[in-house]
């Protein structure tokens, strides 16, 4: 069982990915994941090329890259919560270049295969190498549900009445993973946001898509297909960030979460989203060097809708390729 180590309270730990964020807040911790804080700064582009500067490959995940210039500009974040299992070897990789840098790095694993007995192990050296108990991070969770159901709520008016857009379901969803650092502040901007979404008219797109795969780097996506007519009604991985299964204690939400396991897990996911959205189609975005490449194939022939795969590589917006592909695939679906 790992040493606890005690942070003082609102310490800001930084996140890798979504991880049992309900452990953090038991602490009494402040999260922060740090994929958003990379890609919503203005030096995005610039941190890229800062890292490679600093001796990380070229052939390496740009958000990779953009984490750890990122955690470069901000020494206020004290240690870094590391999915070395369920994520990718880069992290991995990652978590021990911080450790030589002399950053604080906490390890967590999802156990592949999923498994209960191995998930609450995992959450239980969390809960100890932090200091809190089960019954705290019982509690944290509980915290979360109303705001976790508001959530859900905010899905189904993309899909049903399509309220709410394509984009802002992406960034309200994508959010859950930190809940901006302040999940009470968070839970009344979703609110605010849900109580004016419900007074818009309802909308209906001429093509509705669905987005697979990992979060877009590119910082013009859903503007542009909604420039086509097309409305994104799916965000495959931010949906899973919000945890939209309700009612499971925690080891059991976190091995229902699909991101970390076998693709098959993640395409009976995919075929309920076709099935109860009614696609005409996926776009599912690849990033350059990602392993998460390979299961593209078994994405097109399993699923029963059209999928046009698009890749990208750094934050800047799309490029005129990948522009006219997604205008001539939308056009194909287009009744």
């Amino acid at each position: 069982m790992p040493l606890a180590r005690l942070y003082p309270p609102g310490t800001k730990i930084g996140l890798t990915t979504t991880i049992p964020v309900e452990t953090v807040l038991a602490a009494g911790l402040a999260p922060v994941d740090l994929n958003n804080l990379f890609i919503t700064s203005p030096e995005a582009l610039a941190r890229v090329s800062a890292a490679e500067s600093a001796g990380f490959p070229r052939t390496v995940c740009a958000w990779v890259k953009g984490i750890y210039a990122t955690l470069q500009d901000h020494p206020e974040i004290t240690a870094v919560l590391v999915a070395c299992q369920g994520d990718c070897s880069y992290t991995q990789a990652l978590g021990e270049i911080l450790e030589a840098g002399n950053r604080e790095v906490i390890h967590f694993k999802f156990p592949y295969p999923p498994d209960r007995q191995q998930m609450e192990q995992e959450l239980a050296n969390l809960q100890a190498r932090l200091g809190v108990t089960p019954e705290a991070t019982a509690l944290a969770q509980e915290r979360l549900a109303p705001l976790r159901r508001d959530l859900r709520r905010l899905d189904r008016l993309t899909w049903e009445t399509a309220q709410v857009r394509g984009e802002e379901n992406f960034l309200y969803l994508i959010n859950s993973s930190d809940f901006e650092s302040d999940p009470e502040a968070y839970a009344l901007k979703v609110s605010e946001f849900l109580r004016q979404a419900e007074q818009r008219p309802p909308r209906s797109a001429r093509v509705r898509l669905g987005l697979v795969g990992i979060p877009p780097i590119f910082t013009d996506f859903w503007d542009y297909l909604e420039e086509l007519g097309a409305g994104v009604v799916f965000n495959e991985i931010p949906r899973q960030f919000s945890m939209p299964y309700l009612d499971l204690n925690l080891a059991e939400q976190y091995l229902r979460y699909t991101y970390p396991y076998d693709i098959f897990a993640r395409l009976a996911d995919l075929k309920a989203a076709v099935r109860e959205r009614r696609l005409d189609g996926l776009v599912h975005y690849t990033q350059s060097f990602c392993f998460r490449q390979m299961f593209d194939q078994i994405i097109r022939e399993r699923l029963g809708v059209p999928v046009l795969t698009i890749e990208g590589d750094r934050p800047t917006p799309l490029d005129s390729r990948t522009r006219m592909r997604l205008e001539a695939f939308v056009d194909v679906l287009r009744p």
